[in-house]
């Protein structure tokens, strides 16, 4: 069975079908974490954070908040 060894976080990746491996070592590289158990994911965000992320679309055209908190 074809495998493969991230060499940042060393993460094994197997699958039966060579191409569908391929792809997920793709994805792999764009979201590899570079060491394990680190997180820079933006989704991942302290609980009592309220502060929008993005504040050029945190108010629609009229100025009311797009989302709910």
């Amino acid at each position: 069975m074809p495998e493969s060894l991230c060499p940042d976080c060393g993460k094994r990746m197997f699958h039966e079908n060579e191409d569908t491996l391929k792809m997920e070592v793709s994805v792999h590289s764009k979201f590899c974490r570079k060491k394990e158990g680190a997180t820079q994911s933006y989704m991942h965000r302290r609980k009592g954070e309220k502060k929008s992320m993005d504040s050029e679309r945190d108010t629609d055209g009229a100025g009311k908040p797009v989302l709910k908190r």
